[in-house]
């Protein structure tokens, strides 16, 4: 039997996005203007940016003074930024060419081939490609 929790209150989210924070914010804009080949639609010189991709809003944002302790965990998290592209070698060329090549070699995943790749201040890139013949089911 499958009990159903009813809450008193739920989150009904409107929207979603993801936003990374690191003191040294304009290396990460110019990396993600030149990664993704199109400038924030929003931008405050070393405070914010924002970059809208098809279906994902990429903010990013220098923490205050006081709070810079909470974003600096030196060391990797879970968690990635995954970014679905049409031609995988095209892509790791491009992060080539920018400085950062991927440390690894392409994986095969259910869902296709991917790479691994991080950004200049060690966010992990996730690169895939999706089959032209790949199926869900």
């Amino acid at each position: 039997m499958i009990k159903f929790l009813l809450p008193f209150m739920v989150l009904h989210c409107q929207e979603a996005f993801v936003t990374l924070a690191d003191p040294k914010i304009e290396i990460l804009v110019n990396f993600y203007t030149h990664l993704l080949g199109i400038e924030p639609v929003s931008h405050i010189p070393h405070r914010y940016a924002e970059f809208q991709l098809p279906s994902l809003r990429l903010g990013i944002f220098q923490p205050k003074p006081t709070h810079i302790s909470e974003f600096s965990s030196g060391g990797k998290t879970g968690m990635s930024l995954c970014l679905e592209v049409q031609d995988l070698e095209a892509a790791i060329a491009h992060l080539k060419r920018l400085g950062y090549p991927p440390p690894g070699d392409i994986i095969t995943a259910s869902h296709g081939r991917e790479i691994y790749a991080y950004d200049p201040m060690g966010n992990r890139l996730i690169l895939y490609e999706i089959p032209d013949n790949f199926s869900s089911d």
